[in-house]
């Protein structure tokens, strides 16, 4: 077979199982997200419990959880028979992940479970099995066939497992008001982390690579002080120093094109009035927001008194890898 075609085969598969799981979808996934929510709330944990490669699903979910401020731990059913049970304590919940929902080591596990006085949440493609009938609250992950020719491989359904997963815990972090400060809190490195601790304070350009003028100037004296800040727009503020719009090098060149004057327009005459601005003590998180959502090269930062106190150029945001 021509592995693009059979690529195609897999993802039409998948797809095809994730649409009907999400049809599947019923009160349980609300009943579970409610328990989910509680356990955190009691500063309980979240066992997540899987063999195979339901297992290994099962860690992406912990991950998940945990990041998104659910904290979760994973537990071999194996060692937990061995001694690792002792990670559970009474008011805890766990997932348990079984496809087939006979997995003999997780099956095993149940009563010891049930002996700590736990909730069980089963991720199952079998609503009937074993797992199915000792689980407090059972979602339904069955689907119609695995992307495997032999209809055996854990593909199509790991997939399901997964999403089903990422359902329940963005659902949980709604439910719990999780916002971007509490995820900037667990993820102090790398990309994520300069994103979301960084505030706009931190980055913006300020002083004179910042440029300012009054409405009341013309077009000409605001291109010099845009000149001296090395900057491709300036801030303009009214009587009070308020900020009340924006003037780009963008809009002299198309003022220029129809209006030979426009150097002796008084600058309010010709300003964007109202522009896109941010507070300084935002996290850059939202600065990156803005800018993705909106067509603009700078971002005008201002203080609680709408005072421009500075600049965020887009230029910038790859040197401090905010991009």
């Amino acid at each position: 077979m021509n592995p693009l075609r059979r690529a195609r085969e897999v993802f039409a598969i998948e797809l095809a199982a994730l649409r009907s799981v999400r049809l599947a979808l019923d009160g349980s996934f609300a009943t579970a997200v409610e328990a989910i929510a509680a356990t955190v709330a009691r500063r309980n944990k979240l066992i997540v419990a899987g063999i195979g490669k339901s297992g290994n699903i099962g860690g992406k979910i912990a991950a998940t959880l945990s990041s998104t401020g659910s904290t979760a731990v994973v537990l071999n059913p194996v060692d937990a028979l061995h001694g690792d049970i002792g990670i559970i304590n009474e008011g805890d919940l766990v997932l348990a992940l079984s496809y087939s929902g006979e997995s003999e080591e997780l099956i095993h596990l149940l009563p010891a479970l049930k002996r700590f006085g736990v909730q069980v949440v089963a991720l199952t493609g079998s609503p009937k099995s074993t797992l199915a009938r000792h689980s407090d609250v059972v979602l339904n992950c069955r689907v119609p066939r695995e992307a495997c020719p032999f209809n055996l491989a854990p593909t199509a359904s790991t997939t399901a497992m997964l999403v089903m997963g990422d359902a329940l815990a963005l659902a949980v972090m709604e439910a719990r008001g999780f916002q971007v400060k509490d995820y900037a809190k667990r993820h102090p490195s790398g990309a994520i982390g300069r994103a979301l601790l960084v505030k706009v304070g931190d980055i913006m350009r300020r002083g004179e690579r910042s440029a300012v003028a009054p409405e009341t100037v013309t077009v000409k004296e605001a291109l010099m002080v845009m000149t001296r800040a090395k900057s491709g727009s300036v801030s303009v503020v009214n009587r009070s120093g308020k900020l009340v719009g924006v003037f780009t090098d963008g809009d002299f060149r198309r003022r220029m094109a129809a209006d030979e004057a426009v150097l002796a327009r008084p600058l309010k005459t010709v300003m964007t009035p109202k522009p896109i601005c941010i507070r300084e003590t935002a996290l850059a998180v939202e600065a990156l927001r803005i800018f993705n959502q909106r067509n603009i090269d700078d971002l005008i930062v201002v203080n609680a008194r709408r005072e421009p106190v500075g600049l965020v150029d887009s230029q910038d945001l790859p040197k401090l890898k905010l991009m």
